[in-house]
């Protein structure tokens, strides 16, 4: 497709018009307020989500208090297990409706609703319920002798408390289903609220709650706002124990530096500007697939991609091509196409956001080799790619979120260490060669907190995903995804 071609989409087309409600304390709630919500692929209208303020996330987190504090929900695993393989069976009953809704909604391609933008993420549901069978909530830590008198220890491992959770608007399902699962298993209560670019796919999943699952009033209360104020309020609140968060390295900060005031423990998944390390024995053609390929997943709107390339300086022209060509080919447009390999962005703004820095990069001395321009309708830009670039540049530092990739050339592979280290993010990254041990040799000195050996997929539900430096605090999913949402306590009694 051309950048002068206009794309007809009609995907999610069952769902335009759809309402949804709020989940407070086992009640589904309608508001005054509405967030319009729009297709990314058409500009319609999808439908109207509620607008909650300061009132209902206060209601909203006094509900999850009171169920934690006055309720077994803390305390009853055998519970906690049923209302678990209850929601994952309920969200699999109710996944064409899901799927049609985020394809609608998120501007997320057909395919993507098949891995990681929906069923992959259903499947965390049943790996907490899994895991909470056999995870050991009693750790026996033996006795030990002090002054003469034998002492006898154990840990036990309780639920952390009330968590708000609030989450971004790009990978919506995985997001929310990656916080609440883990928190619930733990036996947290918890307060979540989606991003006001995708309300009514977050809604949707509380009033799967509420309609098909034992999960008690108050354990779960699901919001949708566009008020910073809301966010506020659950980042704040004195009977919050928990607040986790994804999204950006900046939102962040400002999330930290709000719940230090009454010490909330805090987990926080943020940005990333993973680097691909392509070693000078590497197969180029599949490098440069790999590399054009994964920056247009969900066009390019994904934290851990790989958006720095990092090729021997002598094949940076050779790479060039052949990444290029790729891009060219990646077929995007309609996302409720089966054959449609990327969407559109977000929104409008976001759109102007990634074309602002393309063309800044291009100001600053890169070479636009590909893409570079907005499709309408809808909110679509083209693959790109940019070559010989800084390192030290805007376009090599900061997060796009859009199909951009920057080409940069190395001299070594110690020379590619650097670059890749340069960054205040460290979430993810990879490294290809023909060379495995090699390979692994470059990936541990790489400061991320993901990382891919040729190709090799991580992200997983039994795998804890997180970052080092800017790119986060704490790690999601696996069993440290669970323990984020576990206290510890050390008991000690006095052998006789």
């Amino acid at each position: 497709m051309s950048s002068q071609d206009t794309v007809q989409t009609v995907g999610g087309s069952d769902a335009i018009g759809v309402r949804k409600s709020l989940l407070i304390d086992g009640e589904l709630v309608s508001t005054e307020r509405t967030i319009t919500s729009i297709n990314p692929a058409t500009g319609d209208v999808v439908g109207y989500a509620p607008d909650a303020d300061i009132s209902h996330a206060e209601a909203a987190v006094a509900a999850a208090r009171r169920a934690f504090d006055t309720t077994d929900w803390s305390t009853n695993v055998e519970l906690r297990v049923r209302c678990l393989d209850q929601l994952h069976q309920a969200l699999l009953d109710n996944i064409e409706e899901m799927r049609e809704l985020t394809i609608a909604e998120v501007g997320a391609t057909r395919q993507l609703t098949y891995a990681n933008q929906l069923a992959a993420p259903i499947e965390i549901v049943r790996y907490y319920a899994d895991l909470l069978r056999s995870y050991p909530l009693t750790e026996d830590i033996g006795e030990v002798e002090i002054r003469g008198q034998k002492h006898r220890r154990w840990i036990e491992k309780e639920s952390a408390g009330v968590v708000a959770a609030i989450t971004a608007y790009n990978y919506p399902n995985q997001l929310a289903l990656a916080k609440l699962a883990p928190a619930l298993a733990a036996g947290c209560t918890v307060v979540l609220k989606g991003s006001p670019d995708t309300p009514l796919i977050t809604q949707l999943l509380g009033e799967i709650i509420a309609n098909h699952t034992d999960i008690p009033a108050g354990v779960v209360n699901i919001l949708s706002s566009s008020e910073v104020a809301v966010g506020e309020v659950m980042t704040t609140h004195p009977d919050v124990d928990v607040v986790t968060f994804t999204g950006s390295t900046v939102v962040g900060k400002k999330i930290m530096a709000a719940a230090s005031d009454t010490l909330k423990r805090v987990f926080l998944e943020l940005g990333g500007k993973s680097a691909l390390i392509v070693l000078d024995d590497a197969d180029l053609k599949m490098a440069a697939q790999f590399a054009a390929f994964s920056i247009c997943a969900h066009a390019g709107q994904g934290c851990a991609l790989t958006t720095r390339m990092l090729v021997p300086r002598e094949k940076h022209d050779e790479t060039a091509q052949l990444v290029s060509a790729f891009l060219q080919r990646v077929p995007f447009g309609d996302p409720s196409d089966p054959k449609t390999y990327m969407g559109p962005l977000i929104t409008e703004k976001q759109r102007d956001k990634v074309d602002g820095m393309v063309q800044r990069a291009v100001a600053a001395g890169a070479t636009l080799v590909t893409g570079g321009e907005k499709v309408s309708p809808g909110f679509f830009y083209t693959p790109t790619l940019l070559a010989g670039v800084d390192p030290d540049s805007e376009i090599a530092q900061d997060e796009v979120f859009g199909p951009v990739l920057a080409l940069i050339p190395h001299d070594g592979d110690d020379d590619a260490v650097r670059i890749a280290n340069n960054s205040a993010f460290g979430l993810s990254g990879g490294v290809i060669s023909s060379d495995e041990e090699r390979a692994i040799a470059v990936g541990r000195r790489i400061r991320t907190g993901t990382f891919s050996i040729n190709g090799g997929n991580y992200f997983t539900p039994d795998v804890p995903f997180g970052g080092y430096k800017e790119s986060g605090i704490g790690r999601e999913m696996g069993t440290a995804g669970l323990e984020e949402f576990l206290e510890l306590k050390t008991f000690a009694v006095a052998a006789s």
